[in-house]
């Protein structure tokens, strides 16, 4: 929301011959504006959506939930806390969307962490990228990216959270800072979560003795639970003659999942785990006038030691009454015992350089590398045949960005290159993995660029419009899988995608009242298109390609403010994804085509209202404390499965639809020094499906205390 400032008053000067006569001037209200920096973004050439963090870290204790209420966005979880999401933008999920730490891939943190885990005290705003990515975030992101931007105060601070929930749900938050009298700078921080994850599961099929049959019952979750650790320290200083801002850091985390189902319901999973850690070192490098006075550089370097372990050794098989039988295959998949091992070491080296030539006109070059390898073995199954691959990617992007008209027409212009190089050793299972199809090494090259444009026509109307010829190099986990619950396909091919979009967007403001809407169209032309496919015997899932994909949709958001008092937000989102590959390999028509992309809603909205109340209560408030309520609305239409061609039409699978209230309620006191807020999610105990049609919790309270000192 924009910012507002208004000033009032009178000047009365006396004239000093005529003691009798006095002269007033009245200066009439004056409204002084100025747009946050998530405001600006919104605005930009780019489609984009800006979510400001910082103001609302009372009140939330992850960004999953603030994420899926911006327009054209949408996560499904697969359960509680720790559940693997799918995020999606504009119809595109999954790998196609990439996550970035302040321009720097969040890969680099390791593998456990996620939107989901990271410490909320640290960060300050995320950015939302649709479809066109900008060239310093040197990325192949295929549907679009998220940037979580974390705070850089200069000054001293100690930010400290704990909250209790639901489902035996805890989580800590601490950061801070420290600065010594020699400029350098401490910073720490360190989150950890844990849930049990224990809620009802409604309407599972469980076997009943009597009738000698599964009869669908209530049963709790119990082997689900939870436990997340994060940390880090950053070491550095600000305002150099070598350097603006120079940083290493060292960080830590660690995640150990209870597994209770496999991609389907219907698999329960009583004694198998997973657990990661990753190590990582890395340092950030930041000058403006770098050699040159036009020329600014940022440069960082990382690498980051990851290990995952799944372990699947019990000779049992589940059902959702915690009861089993003797068996002789493992839980997962059905197949052997396995303690699986998997070593992904990344390194990240990145750099971006931007010259400008004048106030008006500026060239940006940037050059990425991330090398990922996959070293795997197994302590229990010797069958299994372990191999260690490489995983390597350069994209370089140049861009050419001009202002013109006194900044009422922005114009962005760029071209990337993406390099792909694989090194495969594994060959087992090659009638799933496709291992005997493709060379053991082999580099792939693809160019592609776009251009976007922003032009304000008058004050509360502006036009903007990108496009982006995109490709989007397989991920390891799609390429290798993750040697458990996800097959490798070596054959798979990178997916590219001609994006489009074309938005219009205008601020109103009126005293006391702030009005910002934004409509935005877009297309996307997907070839190659990569697709989840599950295996519902197994419970597994493997990537594929889809040949040709088409996606068209349209969204619109409305944002009001009334005196920094009430903010009101909605927005509501269609689109279309459909199979647009007409033939088979055996020229055959395919029966999936035309048909929308499954296991992807279509049509959703949302809305959100908060309100300071401080006034209502300020006899029995102290002067320096806020008290704030809020309530949120989620809506989704029913979506299927599994492709609607499938099947006959009364025993399709389908994803029910999504209608759910959350309310909260914050207050701070001594300058916001000290707070506690309750949320309430599900309000109404909704019985809610999302992802693989996999069961959500239903109606969570989540208590939070949080003290800030700075």
């Amino acid at each position: 929301m924009a910012l507002w400032l208004t000033v009032t008053g009178t000047v009365c000067a006396q004239n000093m011959q005529r003691d009798t006569l006095r002269d007033s001037v009245t200066l009439d209200v004056v409204n002084v504006t100025g747009k946050s920096k998530t405001q600006r973004l919104r605005e930009g050439a780019l489609a984009v959506n800006a979510v400001d963090v910082h103001s609302l870290i009372s009140s939330i204790n992850s960004l999953n939930g603030l994420v899926d209420r911006t327009a054209g966005v949408k996560i499904r979880e697969e359960g509680g806390m720790g559940s693997d999401f799918d995020l999606s933008i504009n119809g595109m999920s999954g790998n196609s969307v990439r996550y970035f730490l302040d321009g720097v891939p969040l890969d680099m943190k390791g593998s456990g962490v996620t939107l989901a885990n990271l410490p909320v005290s640290i960060i300050n705003h995320v950015e939302i990228y649709k479809g066109v990515v900008p060239t310093w975030l040197c990325s192949d992101a295929l549907g679009g990216a998220v940037n979580i931007v974390t705070s850089r105060k200069k000054t001293n601070y100690l930010d400290a959270s704990y909250g209790i929930g639901s489902f035996h749900t805890h989580k800590a938050d601490v950061s801070g800072q420290y600065v010594f009298k020699n400029g350098l700078t401490i910073r720490p921080s360190f989150s950890l979560s844990y849930s049990k994850n224990n809620y009802l599961m409604k309407g599972v099929e469980v076997w009943d003795e009597a009738s000698r049959k599964y009869l669908p019952q209530d049963r709790r979750r119990f082997h689900d639970d939870y436990l997340s650790v994060f940390g880090q320290v950053e070491a550095g200083v600000y305002d150099k003659w070598w350097t603006d801002e120079f940083f290493v850091t060292l960080s830590y985390s660690q995640t150990a999942k209870d597994l209770q189902t496999g991609q389907v319901q219907s698999r329960v999973i009583g004694m198998a785990d997973r657990t990661n850690r990753a190590w990582s070192v890395g340092a950030h490098y930041q000058k403006r006038r770098f050699l040159t006075d036009n020329l600014s550089a940022t440069l960082s370097l990382s690498h980051t030691w990851d290990q995952a372990l799944t372990t699947d050794t019990a000779h049992r098989q589940y059902d959702w009454s915690g009861e089993y039988i003797r068996s002789e295959r493992n839980e997962i998949n059905g197949r052997a015992f396995s303690e699986r091992h998997i070593k992904r070491p990344l390194t990240i080296a990145r750099s971006d350089l931007s010259y400008r030539i004048s106030d008006e006109h500026m060239l940006n070059l940037n050059y990425a590398l991330n090398r990922t390898g996959n070293d795997r073995w197994d302590d229990v199954d010797t069958s299994f045949e372990p191999a260690n691959d490489v995983l390597a990617k350069h994209i370089i992007g140049l861009a050419y960005n001009q202002s013109l008209w006194q900044g009422r027409m922005y114009n962005t212009f760029f071209v990337k290159d993406y390099v792909n190089y694989l090194s495969v050793e594994q060959t087992d299972l090659s009638f799933i993995t496709q291992s005997d199809e493709v060379a053991t090494s082999n580099t792939q090259n693809n160019l592609g660029g776009g251009v976007g444009t922003r032009l304000e026509i008058a004050k509360p109307l502006a036009v903007k419009a990108s496009y982006e010829h995109s490709v989007r190099l397989p991920l390891a986990r799609e390429l290798l899988g993750n040697g458990t619950t996800i097959y490798a396909n070596l054959a798979l091919q990178p997916e590219k995608s001609d994006n489009v979009n074309l938005g219009v967007f205008g601020t109103m403001n009126s005293g006391l009242h702030t009005l910002f809407y934004e409509v935005n169209g877009f297309l996307r032309f997907v070839d190659n298109y990569i697709q989840p496919q599950i295996t519902e015997k197994e419970g597994t899932m493997q990537y594929a390609n889809e040949p040709a994909v088409h996606i068209k949709g349209i969204e619109g958001e409305v944002r009001y403010d009334w005196n920094n008092r009430l903010q009101v937000v909605g927005n509501m989102s269609w689109q279309d994804a459909r199979n647009r590959n007409r033939y088979m390999d055996d020229g055959k028509e395919s029966v999936t085509y035309n048909n929308r992309v499954p296991n992807r809603p279509w049509l959703f909205g949302s809305a959100e209202i908060r309100y300071d109340a401080s006034h209502l209560v300020s006899t029995l408030l102290p002067r320096t404390s806020h008290l704030y309520i809020g309530a949120d609305y989620q809506w989704v239409h029913w979506f299927y499965l599994s492709w609607e061609a499938y099947g006959a039409e009364d025993t399709k699978a389908r994803i029910p639809g999504k209608s759910i209230v959350g309310a909260n309620v914050t207050y701070s006191w001594q300058k916001e020094r000290y707070s506690v807020s309750l949320d309430c999610q599900n309000l109404f105990d909704q019985t809610v499906y999302d992802n693989y049609k996999l069961q959500k919790p239903g109606r969570s309270l989540f208590l939070k205390f949080r003290l800030l000192l700075q």
